[in-house]
């Protein structure tokens, strides 16, 4: 329901200035919860029965095709950040961090979906949907790959784990 009203040149730039505030205001609240609120087990982050281990992800939507393509929003965090681009170690520790990021990432990214709505008050209808279409369009390819990520991360992690236990 729109409430406020705008001429055209300004409610897109309010829309583009409010899209950057919200995805940095989410980013910078992200990063300061503690990494102990994030459990790849529970309910949000545990995989789903459709989603077959990742499966999913590769057969439907080929995930790998283009996942690479994807930003990684670590680089302008300077030391915040949590590189998720590439796997850089197999240290436990280092995986284990790395399932955490997944989290962190996703629901970073469920958070900013959840913000669209509010670009119903002042712009038209219409554009309220496309506002909702490219929340979508921009951060569910994003979780997509944080729990293709993830799962895969999870089979890496239970094998390295039963190859430590038989030594």
């Amino acid at each position: 329901m729109r409430i406020i009203h705008l001429p055209t040149f300004w409610t897109v730039a309010l829309d583009i200035v409010v899209w950057f505030v919200i995805h940095m205001g989410v980013v910078l609240f992200m990063v300061r919860i503690p990494q102990n609120w994030f459990h790849p087990d529970s309910r949000l982050y545990r995989e789903r029965p459709w989603e077959k281990g990742g499966d999913l992800y590769e057969k439907v939507f080929r995930i790998k095709r283009w996942k690479s393509l994807l930003p990684d929003g670590a680089k302008w965090m300077k030391n915040r950040g949590f590189p998720k681009k590439i796997l850089a170690s197999r240290d436990a520790r280092y995986l284990d961090q790395f399932l955490l990021e997944t989290c962190r990432a996703e629901l970073t990214h469920w958070t900013t979906i959840f913000f669209a709505p509010f670009f119903f008050l002042w712009n038209k209808p219409s554009v309220g949907w496309i506002m909702i279409f490219y929340a979508l369009a921009e951060n569910v390819p994003l979780i997509m790959a944080q729990r293709y990520n993830r799962f895969r991360l999870e089979v890496l992690c239970r094998k390295l784990r039963l190859r430590r236990h038989a030594k």
